[in-house]
């Protein structure tokens, strides 16, 4: 157990902080989370807070309501239950036109591009329920972390901002604007991103930081006293790449996951290799961080039908756009190679949307208006969509192991054989979900492997039917990774942030007087 001493500037400590990013994966989520977890170890009772995400990565929270997997994770650094007001707004991409829209946890209908983003009505509406949220939030916590979404300097939607700038102007936020070095450009972005805003905006943008620098901090120097001296801003730090961060992202950003385990554990036999199928609409994608978590697992998202024959499990994960999804499988021959597996006995998993793929008939008439669309038919179901979405925490076993996830889906499945895959008791009992046909597997529960002892079960199995000689190691954990994580962060936010001055700006606000740069727009 890690003891600390509370530093005196914590005690009492009342206040609130929004960061913001030069460009979308520039850090805001990790770093979020890691001020979360670093003040969370100081004794301050902190919330995670993102207005308005556009995520097609989330999941369901204790009393069954949706939000984006990155405040989850965030609340999870934080050390306090996940909640609807932590995420008030959530859309979920379906297509380049329309979104899913949930708001405070629940399916609220869909979002036009046009309306939500073009004229900003869609937007105005929320901003009551986002304040609202947040009011909560701050009412019940010592700080309030928010997370903005992009960049502030998005001046096309600056009007009807409700996450950035317009968030930060109506609750007197302080912001701290993070730039990605390993993207190159980043004084440029951090100085333009402060003069595009108007100079309402620039007075309350209170510092930079400096995200996933490679090399020696020293030459840096330079620049960081030039790019203070230009903006009159402070740069809180320059935060180190961290090799191995893998927590919950919210953008389907997905990179190849390499053998390894961030407990360090050394792998046991041969490596497993799991190709996961880069569906263009894919959601809940972290559905397979565990298990990359296991030593001597390689996860790679591909779209190729070599990948998909040379692996030794393949997933087609979860999507927000089944039947389009589907057909883009096929354009690409992924449904014959997905045959030729099942075919010869070797292993291929279903996920939500992949389940539903790998079934035999589709109607579709909530994502698209497809009806009676023929599925893979390499698993005996159906799937009806419903305008009625499902949100909830299931849990069961399958055979004597337990078994916990989360379901998020507006497809209701019907099963008409194979074997059932998750039970209400060890051994049996009643049918709760999935389905079993030799080698290929489907279940509408996400988050299932977080489980270890199910986890390293099933890819035991997996490796046994592709000849490979992968062995689990014993006590790897998922939650213990998750949470070496979280400390990972919180030390980075500690040894490489100026925390006296962070901590002041949360409690404080941004320094009065700061200059103007120009060109600046006009009041928003």
């Amino acid at each position: 157990m890690r003891i600390r001493a509370i530093l005196p500037q914590t005690e009492g400590m009342r206040g609130s902080l929004l960061v913001a990013g030069t460009t979308s994966d520039a850090g805001k989520s990790v770093l979020t989370a890691g001020i979360c977890r670093w003040l969370a170890r100081e004794g301050v009772m902190v919330a995670p807070f993102k207005a308005q995400n556009m995520s097609n990565n989330s999941m369901v929270t204790a009393d069954g309501a949706e939000i984006g997997r990155a405040q989850a994770m965030q609340a999870a650094a934080a050390g306090v239950p996940a909640e609807a007001a932590m995420n008030p707004v959530l859309l979920k991409p379906g297509s380049d036109l329309r979104s899913h829209l949930v708001v405070l946890g629940q399916p609220a209908g869909e979002a036009s591009a046009v309306g939500y983003w073009g004229s900003g009505e869609g937007r105005a509406r929320l901003f009551g329920v986002v304040l609202e949220a947040y009011d909560d939030l701050r009412s019940r916590f010592d700080v309030v972390v928010c997370e903005g979404a992009g960049s502030p300097a998005e001046i096309n939607l600056r009007r009807h901002d409700i996450v950035n700038m317009g968030l930060a102007q109506a609750r007197g936020l302080p912001v701290v604007v993070v730039g990605d070095i390993d993207r190159g450009g980043v004084f440029a972005a951090l100085y333009g991103t402060l003069a595009l805003l108007s100079p309402d905006d620039q007075a309350l943008i209170a510092g930079f930081v400096i995200n996933k620098f490679r090399g020696d901090v020293s030459l840096l120097a330079p620049a960081v006293r030039e790019l203070q001296a230009l903006t009159g801003r402070p740069v809180l730090g320059v935060v180190p790449w961290l090799p191995g961060i893998w927590l919950d992202a919210e953008d389907a950003v997905v990179v190849e996951r390499s053998a390894g385990s961030p407990l360090g554990a050394a792998p046991v036999g041969e490596t497993l290799r799991v190709a996961v199928i880069r569906l263009p609409r894919i959601s809940n994608f972290t559905d397979v961080d565990a298990l990359a978590l296991e030593p001597g697992v390689a996860v790679r998202f591909s779209a190729s039908a070599a990948d998909v024959a040379e692996a030794d499990l393949v997933v087609v994960p979860g999507t927000r756009a089944t039947v389009a999804d589907l057909g883009w499988l096929r354009e690409r021959g992924l449904d014959a190679a997905l045959a030729r597996r099942a075919a010869s006995g070797r292993s291929v998993l279903g996920i939500c949307g992949g389940y539903q793929i790998l079934g035999s008939v589709i109607d579709d008439g909530v994502e698209s208006t497809s009806a009676n669309v023929c599925g893979l038919g390499l698993l005996p179901v159906t799937t009806r969509f419903a305008a009625d979405k499902v949100l909830g925490r299931p849990s069961g076993y399958a055979g004597q192991l337990p078994v916990a996830g989360y379901e998020i889906h507006h497809g209701a499945v019907s099963v008409h054989g194979g074997e059932p895959w998750f039970t209400s008791s060890p051994g049996g009992g009643s049918f709760l979900d999935g389905c079993r046909v030799g080698a290929v597997d489907g279940t509408l529960w996400h988050g299932v492997f977080e489980n270890d002892a199910f986890r390293q079960a099933y890819l035991a199995q997996a490796a046994a039917r592709a000849g490979r000689g992968w062995v689990p190691v014993p006590g790897t954990s998922f939650e213990a990774a998750r949470q070496a994580q979280f400390d990972v962060l919180a030390d980075a936010v500690e040894q490489h942030l100026d925390t006296g001055a962070l901590l002041r700006i949360i409690g404080e606000g941004a320094a009065s007087g700061m200059p103007v740069l120009r060109p600046a727009l006009g009041p928003a």
